[in-house]
């Protein structure tokens, strides 16, 4: 990850990433948030991101590290920081898969 030689102050480097999420939150069309992020992000930092979330409705399912790693090839080693992200992390993996398709299927059975 990039370190800045001198860190923004905590007040200013927060308000940015609020910026940044409202930014986001902004965008209603799935099609400019694909534009905005590849404008924004490495693609190497798309594809961190995109394995990240690959694994969040397959460890929702309960399914082993090991086999997400056969279906999707994302290491065990981020497949563990996906999980422990899920279940310490901000809540914002479980925010987002409740608006998955699936979850909302599998919410009114």
């Amino acid at each position: 990850m990039k370190q800045r030689l001198e860190p923004l102050p905590e007040r200013d480097a927060d308000a940015s990433f609020k910026a940044l999420a409202r930014t986001l939150a902004s965008l209603s069309r799935p099609q400019d948030v694909a534009a905005f992020l590849e404008d924004l992000c490495t693609p190497a930092e798309i594809e961190a991101m995109v394995d990240r979330w690959r694994v969040v409705p397959l460890l929702l399912e309960g399914v082993p590290y090991r086999e997400i790693h056969e279906r999707t090839q994302v290491s065990v080693t981020t497949i563990g920081r996906v999980a422990r992200t899920l279940e310490r992390g901000a809540g914002g993996y479980a925010i987002a898969a409740r608006q998955l398709p699936s979850s909302r299927q599998k919410a009114s059975h």
